[in-house]
């Protein structure tokens, strides 16, 4: 039997361990590259998925994180948290990922799953959550931005994959693909 905490954070932390591992290998230049008319690029979405990371986990519970959050402040332009700006290093956003990460694990492990907290962010009558509700939040983003990471890696290099040890993919060649995509637009046409 499986224990119900143990269950979330385990797909919370494959969500977060997917994301990371997509800028392996990289340029900075790739890591920041947008390559969608909306400016998704990697590294952006590490940054943003540290920054939620720290609120949901920390605010959420009476448990702020302890850095000061620029990217947060009213006079800050809308989406600073998407993207890296050229002051910032890889380094510095991994850092601040990893204190994200461990100040979040410090409040999963310590609060129950039927903890209450309050989403400052969220509605004032809507915003009490349980760390229950709050890892399946976390969970559905972590997912969401990692499958964004997904499409941006394969439009830079081609890597695509689930983690670094399973593609979840069939084992084809270069030559599979391409025929495959073929198939797929031939059938999109159809409609044309």
């Amino acid at each position: 039997m499986s224990d119900p905490k143990d269950d979330l954070v385990h797909y919370l932390y494959a969500a977060r361990d997917a994301l990371i591992w997509k800028l392996d290998g990289l340029t900075e230049y790739d890591v920041r590259r947008p390559l969608v008319p909306t400016g998704t690029n990697l590294l952006g979405l590490v940054k943003h998925v540290a920054i939620i990371t720290a609120g949901y986990f920390g605010n959420t519970f009476d448990r702020p994180f302890p850095e000061v959050a620029p990217w947060l402040s009213d006079d800050m332009e809308d989406n600073a948290d998407m993207w890296v700006t050229p002051e910032e290093s890889r380094a510095d956003i991994l850092g601040l990922w990893e204190r994200a990460w461990a100040h979040a694990d410090s409040t999963i492990t310590e609060l129950p799953l039927t903890a209450i907290g309050h989403v400052p962010w969220w509605n004032p009558a809507t915003n009490a959550v349980t760390l229950h509700k709050i890892l399946c939040h976390m969970t559905a983003e972590a997912q969401r931005h990692a499958g964004h990471a997904d499409l941006v890696r394969e439009l830079i290099d081609g890597a695509v994959g689930l983690r670094a040890d399973v593609s979840n993919l069939p084992t084809t060649d270069a030559g599979f693909w391409a025929g495959y995509r073929d198939r797929v637009e031939a059938a999109a046409r159809t409609f044309m």
